[in-house]
């Protein structure tokens, strides 16, 4: 039995697989299995993974259910202790699989592992921000205090004990979007995150391309499921607002009213910053012109965090 078992949801990504599978193929630690589910691609992607002969894939081909049911397909498969993901078009470097086996046995009574992580876009490669102590390699955090700016958790940079997916349950098939965050709120309410600062994966922003459900902001999750336990969990509470924050500027710098109120009537503004009360209050032509701005400056590697999720 392998210690891990890495799970690739495969849809439509013929030219990215190639880069991405080397990426998981060429790890320093090599006691792992590959499980792909081509999830009823139309192009050349399962072509792509049929040119690689390694006896560590596994490869199946099913008709197109979405992301959520693919990844539970492969942890449905997975016969190693630990569950890692990797999207299609996002890549490991060499020591991500070494450097979580070594938390893993460093910490062998926890089963959630985390690492930071970089994002491509077109102009520049970052590195994630996060509200995080960084005085410590590694570090033991609630997901919610450490997800206030980039997630604690990453769906390409991060491991779980098997065990975590039969006490949580896994990706919910029903949610059209936000199905990733959604899981990690279960498992945050559950579980603590042993967090790396050495840098796992990177993150391919700009190529994947904005569909239109990506925009369209009626599919977003507001996770109003949660709003029993939020009156019982400020950091649960807190992490909300900020996501539907994030959710609500973007609807109103696209002119989706409903979708500003749906998820502003839901937000406790204290629980945000002084600077993000001011924003979410500022006329849409005005935020259009801050977002463009911060386009612009992007380019030039500065970041202005109230825009991020």
């Amino acid at each position: 039995m392998p210690l891990f078992s890495v799970i690739i949801p495969l849809y439509n990504k013929e030219n990215f697989i190639e880069a991405t599978l080397k990426s998981a193929l060429n790890q320093t630690f090599t006691d792992f299995e590959i499980i792909i589910i081509n999830d009823g691609s139309t192009d050349k992607s399962e072509e792509k993974v049929l040119q690689f002969n390694d006896e560590r894939i596994q490869l199946f081909t099913t008709k197109n259910q979405g992301v959520s049911q693919a990844r539970n397909f492969g942890i449905e498969k997975a016969s190693g202790k630990m569950i890692a993901f990797l999207d299609a078009d996002d890549f490991w470097y060499p020591t991500f699989l070494e450097n979580m086996a070594s938390l893993f046995a460093k910490f062998p009574e926890e089963k959630v592992f985390s690492s930071a992580i970089e994002i491509e876009t077109k102009n520049k490669i970052f590195k994630a921000t996060y509200s995080i102590s960084n005085h410590q390699e590694i570090i033991k955090i609630n997901f919610f205090e450490g997800s206030q700016d980039q997630g604690a958790i990453f769906t390409s940079s991060a491991i779980f004990e098997k065990s975590v997916f039969d006490a949580v349950g896994n990706f919910d098939r029903s949610l059209k979007t936000d199905e990733d965050t959604d899981l990690w709120i279960r498992i945050g309410l559950q579980y603590p995150i042993i967090f790396s600062w050495k840098i796992g994966a990177k993150y391919n922003f700009d190529k994947r391309g904005l569909s239109k459900s990506e925009t369209d902001y009626s599919k977003k999750t507001d996770f109003c499921n949660y709003l029993e336990q939020e009156k019982s969990n400020s950091k649960l509470r807190k992490f909300l607002a900020i996501h539907r924050f994030s959710m609500a500027l973007k609807s109103k710098i696209l002119g989706q009213k409903n979708e500003f109120e749906r998820f502003y009537r839901l937000i406790n503004l204290k629980d945000l910053s002084a600077k993000q009360r001011f924003l979410i209050q500022l006329p849409a032509f005005i935020l259009r012109f801050i977002f463009n701005t911060k386009s612009i400056l992007e380019v030039f590697n500065i970041r202005l965090s109230a825009f991020k999720n």
